[in-house]
């Protein structure tokens, strides 16, 4: 309704301001024409009187000729007629103007002029040439001026109504068509617009204008039909980029899967010889008894040891979906490095999981098996960097930082979970490319490029990142960084 009222007080000051010029110029043409007609009134009167006094003046002399002058100075109502002796004469009775003002009627000339005597209103007052028998006058004619003015107040307070009462009409007609022609479609729109931004992509009846309004509710509801279909496509490719991320990672999990095979073959090889010679053992007919049920008691427990070791391949391997839940982060870094302690050894690699200083495990609501295949996916990646052996340094601590401008956020206190390796380290070139998918540095058929990748979005997804320190040559160290809890 505020674009209604700008309208209507945009339209009443313009009727307004039209009229208001109109009657000024209609008042100024009507005085003109007024002040004409005095003027032409006078001239007939005082052309007419001045040469029937002439005409007396020549025949029965100068007296009888004023007395004509009086005479019709008193059958004249609205002009005072009076005779002015030019030069002026000491006795006579001074003109209503200037003496010099008249210098014009001593050349024949008429003169007319406004004038304002004491105590009386303005006047226009006319003198004509009158000359008979050598002497030079002239005939005043004045007639006040009240009159205009009464016309004039008249008038203004005539027009002043009428402007006004036009005015009011243009404005209650404006406002009524404001209100039907834009304020309520306006409004309708401005309801859908609220509605299209709180995520409604409903289409309403278009406004039925065949205006600019109309068209703006009809693009309006095209915007909604194009919004809603932009925002089925966004749901269908977001879905499949889910589906897309999540076989990235199983496929990432079960590439993971082939290279603990080596090292689970070799950490099951031992179980299943002592279980074979225990069993051949038991098979000998001269054991005891008691001997025998020792060696079937060491069999079982040598085969729970290889059913925990398959277990645990087997649950890093399976395919699950985010759920979040209070895990002991150290708990879960250190069943990471005891399931990839066998391919660790078989290269000749260390892992040291450092103690935690003066605190238990720290318990963080996250994705048990994501942030595992995260964890995997970094200590995998050290075991690689050392080809000849070394040492891995891995922990859990609580510091305080500030997350990178991707991510944002003020400074605070995280949970850190780093993984450090003695290996060669990396370039300034290849730290700008290692989180990308499918970028690797190793030789074809020992890395995918997924593990780090895989890593990157599985932390993102936690509210946390990953910060990497390397130094060519002195090794790398990569830091999971993860909001703490309590």
């Amino acid at each position: 309704m505020k674009l209604t009222r700008k309208l209507v007080v945009m339209l009443f000051l313009g009727v307004f301001v039209v009229l208001a010029v109109h009657s000024y110029v209609r008042i100024r043409r009507e005085l003109g024409l007024f002040e004409i007609d005095m003027q032409r009134d006078a001239h007939i009167i005082g052309r007419v009187l001045s040469e029937a006094a002439y005409e007396v003046w020549l025949s029965d002399g100068r007296e009888r000729a004023l007395q004509l002058i009086a005479d019709a100075n008193d059958r004249e109502d609205h002009v005072a007629i009076r005779y002015i002796a030019l030069p002026l004469q000491s006795a006579a009775e001074p003109p209503l103007v200037p003496v010099e003002a008249l210098e014009p009627v001593l050349r024949g000339e008429k003169v007319v002029l406004k004038a304002t005597p004491p105590d009386a209103p303005e006047m226009l007052v006319t003198y004509v040439p009158l000359l008979a028998e050598g002497e030079l006058g002239a005939l005043e004619l004045a007639e006040s001026l009240a009159g205009e003015q009464r016309y004039i107040q008249r008038t203004i307070r005539n027009t002043a109504l009428a402007t006004a009462a036009v005015a009011l009409f243009c404005g209650l007609l404006a406002t009524v068509v404001g209100v039907w022609l834009v304020g309520r479609p306006m409004q309708h729109l401005i309801r859908q617009a609220r509605r299209v931004g709180g995520g409604d992509l409903r289409v309403d009846p278009p406004v039925a204008q065949d205006d600019e309004i109309g068209e703006l509710s009809r693009e309006m509801n095209a915007m909604c039909v194009r919004l809603a279909a932009a925002q089925e496509r966004i749901l269908a490719e977001t879905t499949a980029r889910l589906t897309a991320i999540d076989q990235l990672r199983h496929a990432d999990r079960l590439v993971t899967v082939g290279k603990l095979a080596s090292g689970v073959a070799h950490e099951l090889g031992a179980p299943l010889q002592v279980v074979t010679g225990r069993a051949r053992m038991i098979c000998d007919d001269d054991m005891p008894h008691a001997e025998a049920e020792a060696n079937a008691l060491i069999i079982v427990e040598q085969g729970n040891r290889m059913a925990e070791i398959i277990r645990q391949l087997l649950d890093f391997a399976r395919r699950r979906g985010a759920d979040k839940a209070p895990v002991g982060v150290r708990r879960l870094l250190g069943r990471t490095c005891d399931m990839l302690g066998p391919l660790a050894e078989k290269q000749g690699v260390d892992i040291d999981l450092e103690a935690a200083e003066g605190e238990g495990d720290i318990v963080l609501d996250v994705d048990e098996a994501q942030l595992g295949q995260a964890l995997t996916n970094l200590v995998m990646n050290a075991i690689q960097a050392l080809p000849e052996g070394g040492h891995i340094r891995t922990g859990v601590r609580r510091e305080c930082a500030r997350p990178p401008a991707d991510v944002g956020g003020d400074e605070a206190e995280h949970v850190c979970i780093y993984v450090e390796d003695e290996g060669e380290g990396m370039t300034a070139e290849t730290l700008e490319h290692i989180f990308e998918p499918f970028f690797t540095t190793k030789q074809v058929g020992e890395g995918t490029g997924l593990g780090l990748s895989v890593a990157w979005g599985i932390v993102r997804e936690h509210d946390g990142w990953i910060d990497v320190q390397s130094t060519e040559g002195q090794g790398s160290k990569f830091s999971i960084y993860l909001p703490a809890v309590g």
